[in-house]
């Protein structure tokens, strides 16, 4: 399985701040936004990875994470011209993904909760044995923003809708995503909605009326934020803060992650750390290491 990343867009709903930084780039308190999809994936153990972004930013990104070879992991980019809509990443990632499975994330999503690899480890084992996808439900106070889905009675799937203007629940599908190799075929057949763009919930709805789709609520041990509104960009810097200063550790730490992965050594670490070496983001990486002595 390969993790992509869909980082382009404009941030319309950031302006004015996103007209002239890429959204990803803003802090999620202390580390960019970008971080924290791409945490998950090396969570995961996914060292392929590819982040979509738009023409303009690509040099930042790269100057940022440059090949990935600094955290042990490898990182490609892909342009995307224009944002025409979530399922467009999967077809421009058709090239990268080739033969295998891929977990897809937006880059504008922060998770955390108890157990939370555990349940992507299960999804992503599940799609590598079984194929289909596996995407995640969260209950939400406005589901018509968001891409719906509909239970029976026995809490089977019987319809994904985006954004409604009558949600049929309050359960929103969230932005990470697992499929199979069909995934591209599916998104190349997409096409533009009402508002003209290719929805990633058209794919998920191909692979229900196939019967492929699992959908798994992550309850109330939970958190989820859409950070592309002023809004919960505030809630999510706050919750990160919160978490990080209760329990003396990091959310979504790329370089602790790789280096408990085993991907770099503690020398490799330090190096890392220099920089920021004035930051508490840096202390924590040198205690860290020092704590391994």
């Amino acid at each position: 399985m390969k993790g992509v990343v869909l980082a382009g867009g404009t941030g319309t709903r950031l302006y004015p701040v996103t007209l002239i930084v890429n959204k990803h780039f803003l802090p999620i308190y202390n580390k960019p936004m970008i971080y924290y999809p791409l945490s998950l994936i090396m969570l995961l153990k996914l060292r392929d990875v590819l982040l979509i972004v738009n023409p303009d930013d690509k040099k930042d990104f790269e100057r940022l994470f440059g090949d990935g070879t600094k955290l042990g992991i490898s990182i490609k980019y892909q342009i995307q011209e224009k944002p025409n809509g979530l399922a467009e990443g999967l077809v421009l990632a058709e090239e990268f993904i080739g033969d295998d499975n891929v977990c897809y994330m937006l880059g504008d999503n922060v998770f955390f909760g108890h157990n939370l690899v555990k349940i992507l480890e299960e999804a992503k084992k599940d799609v590598e044995e079984n194929g289909g996808a596996y995407v995640f439900g969260y209950s939400v106070k406005e589901p018509e923003r968001f891409g719906v889905v509909e239970f029976d009675e026995s809490g089977n799937v019987i319809s994904i809708e985006e954004k409604p203007k009558n949600p049929k629940s309050n359960y929103a599908v969230v932005g990470m995503y697992f499929y199979d190799n069909e995934a591209v075929e599916i998104a190349k057949r997409v096409e533009p909605s009402d508002r003209g763009e290719l929805e990633i919930t058209s794919v998920n709805e191909e692979y229900l009326r196939r019967g492929r789709l699992k959908v798994k609520l992550l309850g109330r041990g939970f958190a989820w934020f859409d950070a592309g509104t002023h809004e919960s960009f505030l809630e999510a810097g706050e919750f990160v803060a919160t978490i990080e200063k209760k329990t003396g550790l990091m959310i979504g730490c790329i370089e602790e992650i790789a280096y408990r992965n085993g991907w770099i050594d503690r020398e490799q670490l330090l190096e890392l750390a220099k920089p920021l070496a004035k930051t508490d983001y840096g202390k924590y990486l040198i205690e860290l290491a020092e704590g391994e002595d």
